[in-house]
């Protein structure tokens, strides 16, 4: 008997999977099972509903009825997967269960919070639900606190600020993006940020947070207690991988996958921010989008291993965007930089003067296309 697909997740990788699917095969069965509604919104525009005074519904694009009627599935929403049992190869939810044939983890990612006394006060924006809980508090919050200066938290500073709230950023490292690209190159948006009013707060650590008549009192490693209305915490996410450990998958910082997206099960799959291919976590839409296309022909019986091309990572900061590709996180590089009142271009190099990594911005983000190809050759 055809049992099919069973996919863990209705995020934006399950979503992606079953279009791939559906673009090869129309009828196998496919079965989705997820904690949540299952209603379709696009996660990246989280980092604007703010200035755009968005509520969490007005997020939603496709209910799960419709997406169900539209790809020929089966949903189960709302439905938490207390146990997998991989030798009968069944999906259990409480006292239901239902069988597969193969079997997709995409079970996404959540925030991190630190471990500092009051950590339950912060709050986070990592998906539509996240956004229903403390929509009412983001909006009324006058001061707000941004814990982080990486992707999400460059990008939430300069929407608070845009929306007209006081905002002060923090963060431990000693410049922003960080992670992502050194400072000379991020000194733009840095500087775009101040005049736009955000605070900066750099090489500093969040000690603690605690509940006041005024709001909330954040104490920070240099002393000053810093009065705020909210605390959104982006310091980064991690894989949800507790469903496969309890499995007994091989698990690292992610759900250890091979190129063909198979995990130490050959009848279980991870895909999008769960996943952990070659010791990275992608969770950036291009990558998922090409490891949904790739697994979607395996789980139909081919073996076609994930080849990453180079990528673009666009920064969505309205005032100032930019997009990055290539290696920007490398210390070796040596960078060339043209700074020009429309735009920036940044050049890395290796030692052997090959392009490893560009970042460009505002006027000069159409020459990214051709940088990309030059990082390919």
């Amino acid at each position: 008997m055809n049992h099919g697909i069973v996919i863990i997740g209705s995020g934006f990788a399950a979503r992606q999977l079953v279009k791939n699917i559906r673009k090869h095969d129309a009828q196998v069965p496919v079965r989705m099972i997820a904690a949540d509604s299952m209603d379709e919104y696009n996660k990246p525009d989280l980092s604007h509903v703010i200035s755009l005074n968005q509520r969490a519904d007005d997020l939603t694009r496709q209910r799960a009825g419709e997406f169900a009627e539209q790809f020929n599935l089966t949903l189960n929403a709302n439905s938490w997967v207390s146990e997998i049992n991989t030798r009968e190869r069944l999906v259990k939810c409480g006292d239901q269960q239902w069988p597969y044939d193969k079997l997709v983890l995409a079970t996404g990612s959540s925030a991190l919070l630190p471990p500092i006394a009051g950590k339950e006060l912060m709050l986070t924006l990592n998906s539509q639900q996240e956004y229903l809980a403390c929509e009412t508090s983001l909006h009324d919050a006058r001061r707000v606190m941004i814990l982080g200066g990486g992707l999400i938290g460059t990008e939430l500073a300069m929407d608070f600020c845009r929306a007209g709230k006081q905002v002060i950023l923090v963060d431990n490292a000693s410049s922003l993006l960080a992670s992502l690209m050194p400072a000379e190159v991020s000194s733009r948006l840095q500087q775009r940020l101040n005049q736009m009013g955000v605070e900066l707060l750099f090489n500093q650590r969040l000690e603690s947070l605690s509940k006041t008549p005024q709001g909330i009192n954040a104490a920070l490693s240099n002393g000053r207690i810093v009065n705020v209305d909210a605390v959104v915490a982006a310091i980064g996410l991690h894989p949800n991988v507790g469903l496969a450990q309890h499995t007994g998958l091989a698990v690292n910082r992610g759900i250890q996958v091979n190129r063909q997206l198979q995990t130490s099960d050959a009848n279980i799959y991870a895909l999008g921010d769960c996943a952990e291919i070659d010791g990275k976590v992608l969770p950036f839409l291009q990558p998922i989008q090409f490891s949904a296309m790739t697994l979607a022909k395996n789980l139909l019986g081919a073996a076609d291993g994930l080849n990453l091309p180079a990528m673009l990572v666009k920064v969505k900061t309205p005032e100032l965007p930019l997009h990055l590709a290539g290696e920007t996180q490398r210390n070796d590089l040596a960078w060339q930089i043209c700074a020009e009142p429309q735009g920036l271009i940044a050049k890395g190099y290796d030692e052997a003067q090959q392009l490893r990594a560009f970042i460009v911005s505002e006027a000069h983000m159409k020459l990214a296309f051709g940088l990309l190809r030059e990082l390919q050759l």
